[in-house]
């Protein structure tokens, strides 16, 4: 069998029942952009390992097709993995007499800097966002002291906020994605994994803006805009690009909002355990990963404290 036809067989029949449309959209758009044209006419016993690694090395030097680059680490490992899943489904069922695709050496990827916004900075994003007449801006300030993520903000309805025990629930997420006739269209799906559905108390401090939200905002969003249809993701994200700009910081994306409130929280003492689980990541060892740099400060001043029994 070519492997054209394969991966179709394969993304139909075996990803789309049983992963999120999102996932099933991406996996798709890598086989039609990347798979069909450079391996499709394979078949799938001619797919050896030298083979897949010529093709992963050439990705890094003229994969991308708008402008005949070399693609992204990142996005070549996201390749790879289209790759390695269909080959090794199509072993399990019998299509190939050996599975080969974990030969494939995949590329170093650069750890990101996580970038936060300074305390000053924040301070100066809050005082912006209250002294607007509406309440757009509000999740901006919401997600600095919550660590929500975008689509989870935008996907809040009132009844998910619960005044008296003073908690949101995230039971949803939502994107910006295309109808069947490439136009887009805004998508509600469920968060980004298992352990993201959580409940996030809210901060004493921030309950007053909470109520404003519920009873200024329109329709049944915690956040929109004015009664008009529900925001897109990136609607958002361009209006606080343009806050961003009016007041002078520098550009940073949205879910620097999220990384600013992990940073802030270990700052003050909050343990990783209760900051994994209000962030919805699966595992503290995740939260750890990603936020080990923003320990070091705690770490110097509780080895000062140590050493303060030095010559005593």
């Amino acid at each position: 069998m070519k492997y054209e036809r394969w991966l179709l067989t394969w993304l139909e029949n075996y990803v789309k029942p049983a992963v999120k449309r999102r996932t099933y959209e991406k996996y798709r758009e890598i086989t039609a952009l990347h798979l069909v044209n450079e391996l499709g006419e394979y078949e799938l016993d001619a797919l050896t390992p030298a083979r897949l690694q010529n093709f992963t090395v050439g990705l890094l030097s003229c994969g991308n097709l708008k402008n005949s680059g070399g693609l992204h680490a990142a996005t070549v490992n996201c390749i790879i993995t289209v790759i390695q899943h269909s080959l090794k489904t199509a072993y399990a069922v019998g299509e190939v007499n050996a599975y080969t695709g974990d030969r494939i050496q995949r590329p170093a990827v650069r750890k990101k800097e996580i970038n936060c916004f300074t305390i000053d900075e924040q301070k100066k994003i809050e005082r912006a966002v209250f002294s607007k007449n509406g309440t757009k801006m509000y999740g901006v300030v919401l997600c600095m002291y919550t660590g929500l993520r975008i689509g989870e903000l935008l996907a809040l309805e009132k009844c998910d906020v619960d005044m008296d025990k003073r908690t949101i629930r995230v039971n949803k997420s939502c994107r910006d994605c295309k109808d069947g006739k490439g136009r887009f269209t805004r998508c509600v799906d469920t968060p980004k994994t298992p352990s993201s559905i959580r409940l996030i108390p809210i901060p004493a401090q921030l309950m007053g803006r909470v109520k404003e939200l519920l009873t200024r905002s329109d329709g049944d969003y915690l956040i929109n805009s004015n009664g008009e249809n529900p925001l897109a993701v990136r609607s958002y994200q361009r209006s606080f690009e343009l806050l961003l700009k009016k007041l002078g910081i520098e550009h940073r994306g949205f879910h620097a909002l999220r990384h600013t409130f992990a940073t802030r929280a270990l700052e003050c003492g909050m343990d990783v355990k209760t900051l994994s689980e209000i962030l919805g990541h699966k595992n503290p060892s995740t939260t750890l990963l990603h936020y080990a740099h923003s320990l070091d400060e705690h770490k110097n001043a509780m080895m000062n404290r140590v050493g303060e029994l030095f010559g005593n």
